[in-house]
């Protein structure tokens, strides 16, 4: 019989080695290699002979399909992210930065869903009873029916709520703590993390209890521990924010049940999260319409259209190599904006310091912000200020040419509730509403809106050098 190959994995990010070493080539981190067997877990006897399997029965791809029941938790935001309410049945991930609210959130949904009449279970393994009951009476949360338990062996916690009528929701926090009898290691490794969420998630499919875990993040921002985990589950949310701002969003990066590009706002306050239905006028709320650099870039999450100001700085730089600095945009894509302004538009930034910040901390990754980044670096190096009622919305190609977008009324409409009477869009936008192409300012190319911004200051083939 041929040996059973071992492996070598890291306890740390999970990669794994052919050998042991004391240093992990993924990380970096020292002493984290152990050996594990494949067939068995750390430090396991010799591998068994796997059995015969049997034959499962086969189906064809047509039939009725059964729509998945869902909890609504009546938080709108929450059951935006989520896709309508948490899956019966399903493993949810949830990762965010320490003292974001994660807790906060999951305390506040346990409490709607208890009022509802439904069985909640939040298990903590990070605080004791009392310290989770200050925080519910804080939210006000204290009358409610959640049990609350303050446990991390993973057989216990099973054996547990597996006890007594099913439960509808069970919450854990959070996945580093637990630890299984079965695994070999300290708490918060590889292997304990991966052997604990297989055992929550194979609970809930045979119940059909919603399985919420949470997650640490590393200092990138990423859910700590194994990728596999994140394939594990069968939907993962990101609870961000940023500490200067009491505004949170949850955002929905992978879904089974539901779309993948929602977002829910919260506001943090002394009570808990507020729910922030028109998040436009959030990010809007301490906008100055009279200042040069500043545009506002009507942008899309999934369905919901957003409104948010985009901020730019040219100033004349001291130093041999100009600083670039950005804020919630990607750092890349703003070198390809000022490669194409000055190759296509004359507009030389080589001797200027460029600052770009996205208000309110919000983070933007759809290329439809171009025309808005362009709009407010041009306003800023010409000193003219934009008008106030229009918003700018387009993406710009590597030959200067302005490309449609998708969304175009959803944008607009979002514009005119709140009182934006003009926009400036690409010259090929096809869903645009009928009736009022008079009130759009449509540009084909990026020297027409640069000519269009800088008005005066700008003749026919003139350059823009910051003089």
């Amino acid at each position: 019989m041929a040996k059973a190959k071992t492996q070598f994995i890291c306890q740390n990010c999970g990669a794994v080695h052919n050998r042991w070493a004391g240093k992990c080539d993924g990380c970096g981190e020292w002493n984290t290699i152990v050996e594990e067997d494949p067939m068995g877990g750390i430090g396991s006897g010799p591998g068994k002979v796997p059995k015969k399997g049997r034959a499962v029965a086969l189906t064809a791809l047509s039939g009725e399909i059964e729509e998945a029941p869902r909890i609504p938790t009546g938080m709108g935001e929450l059951d935006r992210a989520t896709g309508g309410g948490f899956v019966r049945g399903s493993a949810v991930l949830i990762g965010g930065d320490p003292g974001i609210g994660k807790s906060t959130l999951l305390m506040q949904a346990a409490a709607a869903l208890s009022r509802k009449g439904h069985r909640v279970i939040y298990v903590s393994g990070e605080e004791a009873v009392a310290q989770v009951r200050l925080r519910a009476q804080r939210l006000h949360a204290a009358d409610t029916d959640v049990l609350l338990a303050a446990e991390t062996n993973v057989e216990d916690i099973l054996a547990t709520i597996s006890e007594g009528k099913r439960p509808d929701l069970v919450i854990i926090d959070s996945i580093q703590t637990l630890w299984s009898d079965t695994a070999d290691s300290a708490p918060g490794t590889v292997t304990q993390v991966r052997t604990g969420v297989q055992a929550m998630i194979r609970f809930a499919k045979q119940t059909g209890a919603t399985m919420v875990l949470v997650g640490h993040v590393t200092k990138d921002g990423q859910i700590a521990g194994p990728r596999v985990v994140e394939h594990m589950v069968d939907a993962v949310l990101y609870f961000e924010g940023d500490r200067g701002h009491h505004y949170r969003i949850l955002r929905t990066v992978k879904n089974r049940f539901g779309p993948t590009d929602e977002i829910g706002v919260f506001e943090m306050s002394d009570k808990g999260l507020r729910e922030v239905a028109n998040p436009s006028e959030l990010f809007l709320g301490e906008r100055n319409e009279k200042s040069p650099g500043a545009a506002v870039f009507a942008g899309m999450e999934g369905t919901r259209p957003i409104l948010v100001e985009v901020q730019a700085l040219v100033a004349q730089t001291s130093l041999g190599t100009p600083r670039r600095a950005v804020v919630g945009w990607d750092s890349s894509r703003l070198a390809m904006i000022l490669a194409v302004l000055e190759a296509h538009c004359g507009v030389r930034l080589g001797q200027h310091d460029v600052y770009l910040n996205i208000a309110g901390g919000y983070r933007i990754s759809e290329p439809a912000a171009d025309i808005a980044i362009v709009s407010a670096l041009v306003s800023s190096l010409a000193g003219i200020a934009l008008p106030a009622d229009c918003v700018y919305f387009g993406e710009v190609s590597l030959s200067g040419a302005v490309r449609p977008v998708a969304h175009t009324a959803q944008r607009l409409k979002e514009a005119e509730k709140l009182g934006f009477s003009s926009a400036v869009l690409p010259a090929s936008s096809v869903d645009l509403p009928k009736g009022a192409s008079g009130r759009w300012n449509e540009v084909g190319s990026l020297p027409d809106l640069v000519a269009r911004i800088a008005g005066s200051k700008l003749k026919a083939g003139q350059e823009i050098d910051g003089d």
